[in-house]
Parts: C-alpha cells; sequence; structure tokens
C-alpha cells in the first residue's frame, strides 16, 4: 500500500494553493467545503477562482509565488502551468516538512487527493494510486447513484443522539446492539419514520448470538457477496488453523481471536448473544453443523 488513507480534521488547517486557474479552481470545489483557511497566490485568476474570493471563502493574491510564501502552511497545493516552478516548490516544501500536491506529477507529490463521495458526515475516498483516475470516476459514479442523499440528514440526527444512547445504554455492546436495530429499522431513510425507529430500538430483547462457519477447502475470495454483513458482524473468532489473510481483511478489526474453545464455549457466548466464526477443517466443520443446526456454514454459492 504506497497511499494510506486519512482523513484531516480542517478545522485551523491552513492551505495554500499556487495557481488559479481552472485546474486549481477544482481543488478549490473541494477545498471549499471544508472548515480550512485556503489562501491562494497567482498571477492571474480564473473567474471560478476569483468568485471564491470575492464569495469570502478564500484570500487571493495576485502576484508571483516566492518560496517563502510556501512557510507556514500545512498542505500545499502547485496548480501552475510551470512545471519547472512547481517541481522546485515542492522539492522546497519537503525539505521545509510541508505535505505538497503537484498535478499531473505524483513524483513529486507527499499525498494525493482521492475522488470524493459527500453525504456530509459520510465520507468515501476512492483511489488508484494514480495508476486508473478513470476507473476511480466510474465508482464514484456508482456509489453516487447507490448512496441516497438522505444520508446526509440521517448522519447528523444520530450525530445528535450520540450522547444520549451513551447515557441510556452504558455497555459498549449495548450501544452497538441498538445501532445495529436502529439501522435494520430504518436503512439509509431520513424521514417521519426515523424518530420512531430511534425510539422502538431502546426496547431491545436479548438475542441468541449468530454462529457462522467456513471450512479450510472454502477459499475466501470464493465467498458470497451476500455474507459480506455477517461476517462484519463477528466478535470472535475460533481457528486452531491459521486464518488466511484474505479471510482477516473481511472481518472487522476489532473482532477478538481464540484457538483454545470447545462445543460450550461456542454454545455460552451464543447464548449471551455474540456473533461468533469458526474457521476450521471440513472435519470440523461437518461436526458443528451437527451440534449447531441454526449455524450458517459459508460456502461458495451458500447465498
Amino acid at each position: 500500500m504506497q497511499y494510506f488513507p486519512l482523513f484531516v480534521d480542517t478545522q485551523s488547517l491552513k492551505v495554500l494553493v499556487i495557481g488559479a486557474g481552472d485546474v486549481a479552481s477544482r481543488k478549490l470545489d473541494l477545498l471549499s467545503r471544508t472548515q480550512a483557511q485556503i489562501h491562494v497566490i497567482a498571477i492571474e485568476a480564473c473567474q471560478d477562482t476569483l468568485n471564491y474570493a470575492e464569495q469570502g471563502r478564500i484570500s487571493l493574491e495576485l502576484r508571483a509565488v516566492t518560496e517563502a510564501d510556501i512557510n507556514g502552511a500545512d498542505l500545499l497545493y502547485l496548480c501552475t502551468a510551470d512545471t519547472a516552478l512547481n517541481e522546485q516548490l515542492a522539492v522546497f516544501a519537503k525539505e521545509q516538512g510541508i505535505w505538497a500536491n503537484v498535478v499531473d506529477n505524483p513524483k513529486f507529490c507527499r499525498f494525493i487527493t482521492p475522488s470524493i463521495v459527500d453525504r456530509g458526515r459520510l465520507q468515501i475516498a476512492i483511489s488508484t494510486a494514480g495508476a486508473a483516475p478513470v476507473y476511480a470516476r466510474e465508482l464514484r459514479a456508482r456509489l453516487e447513484s447507490w448512496l441516497p442523499q438522505s444520508l446526509s440528514p440521517l448522519f447528523d440526527f444520530i450525530a445528535e443522539r450520540r450522547e444520549e444512547v451513551q447515557q441510556r445504554l452504558p455497555v459498549f455492546k449495548q450501544r452497538r446492539v441498538f445501532w445495529e436495530q436502529f439501522f435494520t429499522r430504518n436503512d439509509s431513510r431520513f424521514d417521519a419514520d426515523t424518530q420512531s425507529h430511534y425510539e422502538a430500538s431502546f426496547a431491545m430483547q436479548a438475542q441468541q448470538g449468530e454462529l457462522l462457519l467456513i471450512d479450510s477447502g472454502t477459499a475466501p475470495e470464493l465467498l458470497p457477496i451476500g455474507a459480506m454483513p455477517y461476517l462484519q458482524k463477528i466478535e470472535v473468532t475460533f481457528s486452531r488453523l491459521s486464518v488466511p489473510f484474505g479471510l482477516n481483511e473481511i472481518l472487522r478489526r476489532d473482532a477478538s481471536y481464540s484457538d483454545h474453545y470447545d462445543e460450550s464455549t461456542i454454545a455460552e457466548l451464543l447464548a449471551k448473544g455474540e456473533s461468533c466464526l469458526v474457521y476450521g477443517d471440513p472435519a470440523e466443520i461437518t461436526h458443528l453443523v451437527k451440534l449447531f443446526p441454526a449455524a450458517r456454514h459459508l460456502q461458495a454459492g451458500s447465498f
């Protein structure tokens, strides 16, 4: 992984953009949605950039840039048509410990800006590390059509109530089950029923946990897409074998792992409402299928 995705808190972030043409204005289209302090330096500016300045969203200086201008910036975007100037300033920025992005010149970029799907508090960043930006745009278009605009007010609704949920449900697991039930009832909608779904989710009942079984003869990449939501709910993975990297990648990052277990251990956790996964050889999984008839045996094409 050459590029590690990060979400940066833009409050009080000082962003310097060098250049004010069409390329720079496209950067400003995204940057202007943030809370960053944006300063632009350029010899001349396109109309879109001038509009941002007139609206007070950016500060703009129409003059030549110097290396001294870079000092004090947190992030730097180099968007001039002068490749040599962009590279010179990028080298200087690196020496000063300032992260720079050079348009269409990844060799000199300390960071890149991904393709973004914006639903308010829900942000999805997509990158192909510069290899296939056209595909990243196509994937973004698919996600834009799939994710409803209602998610933006829905997550504002949720954010306003997180403290109340923490007070009413002090145990982490209770809160997790609460939110799972809320989203099961409400889905991605934000409408007149959302508040009632929220209140109804507090009246949750203790539920039997779910058991997933995967045998070592099933390659992770062959698991059906329909299994993914179930795998993301797993709290404990049991296995006496080495769990494949591909399987670990689709499990929850905070799930625990144990190679010391028996049937009673599994049954006890299920009774407490814990969701468990057992990854074992075919003989073990066949045995557990008989002991736990309600378990889901995940195989290729099982959904």
